[in-house]
């Protein structure tokens, strides 16, 4: 004789077609009422929201260092562009007794600017011949 089906074995039939994994579907119909089995629930999702949020704060920062990188690569075309105008050929720099530093841009640009402008004093001061005796005055006064 055939074994008579109980309303648990209709149940965990169902259960299997409906959620092949076989997580428990009880725990999502019908709520646990323990309340220590919920703070450990409650636990294990903070722990969860917590982890995300650390490798979301990561994948950030990852972005805004990539983004960071590129515009000081970008930046620092236009900065060549701007300051000399013309490109040098690969073998002129390699061939020079001193490397390439990329990392003194920030410096050669600071010593360009102090050029251009003792250049464009001196140009100021020898086209008006009163430009001196007006700066002596207002640093005087």
């Amino acid at each position: 004789m055939t074994k008579p089906v109980t309303p648990q074995d209709m149940f965990d039939l169902w259960q299997k077609m409906v959620n092949p994994g076989a997580y428990p579907l009880q725990s999502l119909m019908f709520p646990v009422t323990d309340p220590a089995e919920i703070d450990k629930k409650i636990a294990e999702l903070e722990t969860v929201e917590h982890w995300l949020k650390a490798n979301l704060n990561m994948l950030q920062l990852s972005i805004k260092s990539l983004e960071y990188q590129r515009q000081m690569a970008r930046g620092g075309e236009r900065m060549k562009r701007a300051m000399g105008g013309k490109e040098e050929a690969p073998h002129a720099a390699a061939s020079s007794d001193e490397a390439v530093n990329p990392a003194m841009w920030a410096w050669n640009l600071m010593q360009q600017t102090q050029r251009d402008l003792v250049d464009a004093a001196q140009k100021a001061a020898s086209g008006k011949p009163g430009a001196k005796a007006a700066g002596a005055k207002r640093r005087k006064s």
